[in-house]
């Protein structure tokens, strides 16, 4: 566990170095590689100050990281899922699981994790919107669990009209981070988001016709590294919407979708290894609610180290290693 802080501490500094100059050329790159001992497998270049870069995964701890090309030597992979260095590892499993459970309209991909207790994974939309976020979701987690589990897992799952239209949000998060309150799970949710509440939800969300797929998942990757975010290999649909096509195109990005069995807002119940989603953007104050009070209700749980907040990185290794 201290290994795993220490390399989010050093990642969250790294990263601030990255948020100086602009990002050119970001572009979808598989390649195998090693990195100080370990297989990792690349998944995009790009360039920043006359350097080159890659976003890497590590394949057993779904751990990314970036990297300068110059310290990787790389072997490009033409069809990287069928890569030997990716046989039976929790990465390319979880790829496998996701792409079985792509028939639903709604909630494709992933939706539960793998309870070594009592606990659940904590999933946070982040769809654009003009009202504040929702800080007393984080003050409140950082104040129940501080005691027990430090840095407090939380998976964020974020949109790039969010962070052009809430800087000082995300200076927040990025300031949790770095202090060690908050361990952050930064889950593309695409650019755009964008959504018709009249449009039926076949031709809505990514699945409107004319939509750029491509642009929603690498802008918003762009902007989360300009911002000092580093971008996971997990991917939430906006609404949970999809269909088998939407999810074999955001698998090939080597993007593992994630959807959710609790949505509190709609009433769903937590379960031991529940991926809970609940809206942070202002716009559901209902699921804030309910979580809060969950939190509350779980609360001597918490103390006496019986109900845990699970990191969504390892909840998936877990449940496919």
């Amino acid at each position: 566990m201290k290994k795993f802080v220490l390399i989010l501490l050093i990642s969250s500094w790294v990263m601030t170095l990255y948020a100086q100059e602009e990002i050119k050329n970001y572009k979808q790159y598989f390649a195998a590689a090693n990195y100080q001992g370990n297989n990792v497998m690349t998944l995009r270049e790009f360039e920043k100050s006359g350097q080159k870069y890659y976003l890497t995964v590590d394949p057993q701890t779904l751990e990314t990281q970036i990297i300068r090309a110059a310290e990787l030597n790389t072997k490009p992979i033409s069809n990287w899922q069928e890569s030997p260095d990716l046989k039976d590892s929790p990465y390319l499993k979880a790829i496998q699981a996701a792409k079985q459970e792509s028939i639903a309209l709604q909630d494709a991909g992933i939706t539960h994790g793998f309870p070594k207790e009592k606990g659940i994974t904590l999933t946070i939309d982040l769809c654009p919107s003009h009202k504040a976020l929702d800080r007393v979701i984080f003050t409140s987690l950082i104040a129940e669990f501080q005691k027990i589990e430090k840095p407090v897992p939380v998976a964020l799952s974020i949109t790039g009209k969010f962070m052009i239209n809430h800087a000082a949000d995300i200076e927040w998060l990025k300031a949790l981070e770095k202090s060690g309150d908050l361990t952050i799970t930064w889950t593309n949710h695409t650019f755009n988001h964008r959504y018709d509440p009249k449009i039926p939800l076949a031709l809505n969300f990514l699945l409107e016709p004319g939509t750029s797929v491509m642009y929603e998942i690498l802008a918003t990757e762009t902007l989360m590294i300009q911002k000092g975010l580093l971008p996971s290999i997990f991917f939430r649909f906006p609404g949970l919407v999809s269909d088998q096509k939407l999810v074999d195109e955001i698998l090939a990005f080597g993007l593992i979708p994630v959807g959710s069995d609790a949505w509190l807002a709609k009433g769903q119940q937590t379960h031991a290894g529940s991926i809970v989603l609940i809206h942070g953007n202002g716009n559901e104050p209902i699921g804030v609610q309910d979580f809060i009070q969950l939190l509350k209700t779980e609360k001597k749980a918490v103390l006496n180290k019986q109900w845990a907040l699970y990191d969504l990185r390892e909840s998936i290794k877990e449940e496919f290693k």
